[in-house]
């Protein structure tokens, strides 16, 4: 497991469209999430413990904000990581009772296009889809009871009341994406 930082990205720019098979069978894009409040991307995977560390409070934080549009996209190569594979998301939504969409990046264009770097990597884009927050969670991946900085909670607090999110903004952490040999 290679740990890694989300990279600092230019609050404002546009969010990139994508085109991406969900477990529900459905395709969605960047359209699909057009008349939410705001679209929550969240770079992930099945095996990273990062994720594991933090997946019950994105299924909270997306049952607080209903109006919000929570995504996941899985971009990890599932040759070598087999337990990333389609199927196995399916698995793994089940199993941790997702309530949000999980996307299947197969080429991994998406996850290079936003310069996604490690799993979760966590994208917030306002009502005007421009990149509104990007980083952590929260100040305590392991220990949700020792948390006393709740960053992506207060950016979406904001957003759904019409306000700017704060500029302060910590990178958020996680196993590296398993990128493709070319």
């Amino acid at each position: 497991m290679v740990l890694l930082e989300s990279m600092n990205i230019p609050l404002g720019i546009e969010a990139f469209d994508f085109d991406l098979p969900g477990i529900d069978g459905q395709n969605h894009s960047l359209d699909s999430y057009k008349d939410k409040k705001a679209l929550v991307l969240i770079f992930m995977c099945n095996h990273c413990p990062y994720v594991q560390g933090v997946i019950q409070r994105l299924i909270k934080l997306q049952d607080k904000f209903k109006d919000i549009a929570f995504v996941g996209i899985n971009a990890n190569d599932s040759e070598n990581y087999p337990e990333d594979g389609f199927d196995k998301m399916k698995d793994y939504a089940k199993d941790w009772g997702l309530n949000f969409d999980y996307l299947w990046d197969e080429t991994q264009k998406v996850a290079k296009i936003y310069k996604a770097q490690c799993t979760p990597d966590i994208y917030v884009y306002d009502k005007d889809q421009e990149l509104a927050y990007h980083g952590r969670l929260d100040d305590n991946w392991q220990h949700e009871d020792k948390v006393t900085m709740h960053e992506l909670n207060d950016a979406l607090e904001a957003l759904m009341n019409d306000k700017k999110v704060g500029d302060q903004q910590y990178p958020s952490m996680g196993c590296s994406i398993k990128w493709k040999s070319l």
